[in-house]
């Protein structure tokens, strides 16, 4: 049985302020007994505001917030997915990269992702989000190896692109992530059935860390996030659900459960080309 644990957050748009109450549910769920624990989308900055993030972000090998959980994994000797965190590029256009990492009890980053589905939408008439304005997106599929289970990397909006995990399953995902900040208006109508259907489709968990409430933004546009961080079995069964507030939800996970579904309706093996349509 893996023991796991989703921490939900309230990140503001200040990475020194948000870290402290990261490192804290983090040793919350150690102490509860969590070998794996996994933060949100965004865990260290919550903003829209594109100057501001210039001044906050920074790039990979120099990020405090990284340095910092990799420290905390080594140190509780737990393994830790940052959901994903802001990073600088270098690219010549000033696009960061939406960054998810996957570290080991021995505070190595042993996988990194770099979210390939850019929310570009406008939800309602005053809801519009540009992702792509600020962040470029990445163009690999990524299986992190733990000792566990093979781990597929999504990313938040990657959620509506079933193919990615499909692609990830058969290539030997047993857990799917998918840290998220989603929109409250599309997460009422679409965060629970989605999820529920990405783990039936592969047969997988899927575990699902997610951002929550109204985030305090200094600068910019205010947001606000859905929320209800969920665990999901390979059956399509909904194993946790964080509610609406920040803090940390444990979960037990049986391997044996990805087996079985898979066995009982194995869907990943019945792929067949096709053509059409006209």
């Amino acid at each position: 049985m893996l023991r796991a644990a989703l921490v939900q957050l309230n990140s503001s748009d200040n990475p020194s302020d948000n870290l402290p109450v990261t490192l804290g549910f983090v040793r919350d769920a150690a102490a509860n007994g969590a070998k794996f624990v996994l933060t949100p989308e965004n865990t260290n900055c919550v903003s829209q505001d594109r100057d501001w993030q210039g001044q906050v972000l920074q790039r990979e090998e120099d990020d405090p917030t990284l340095e910092a959980l990799r420290a905390l994994a080594d140190e509780l000797s737990i393994w830790l997915l940052i959901g994903s965190i802001g990073v600088k590029t270098g690219d010549a256009d000033g696009r960061f990269a939406n960054r998810s990492f996957m570290i080991s009890p021995r505070g190595e980053v042993i996988a990194r992702y770099d979210k390939m589905h850019m929310f570009d939408v406008q939800v309602t008439p005053t809801e519009t989000f540009r992702e792509s304005a600020a962040y470029r997106p990445g163009s690999r599929a990524v299986l992190a190896q733990t000792d566990f289970a093979k781990v597929g990397m999504t990313v938040c909006y990657d959620l509506r692109f079933p193919d990615l995990y499909r692609v990830l399953a058969k290539a030997g995902a047993q857990i799917l992530t998918v840290p998220a900040a989603f929109s409250p208006v599309t997460g009422q109508a679409h965060w629970h059935v989605l999820l529920r259907a990405r783990a039936i489709e592969t047969g997988s968990f899927v575990l699902a860390p997610a951002q929550a409430g109204k985030h305090p933004i200094r600068h910019g546009k205010p947001r606000e996030t859905y929320g209800h961080s969920l665990a999901v079995g390979p059956w399509g069964d909904v194993l946790a659900d964080a509610g609406k507030e920040p803090g940390v939800t444990m979960v037990d996970l049986d391997p044996g459960d990805v087996e079985r579904a898979r066995g009982r309706i194995p869907a990943l093996l019945h792929d067949r080309d096709f053509g059409g349509p006209e």
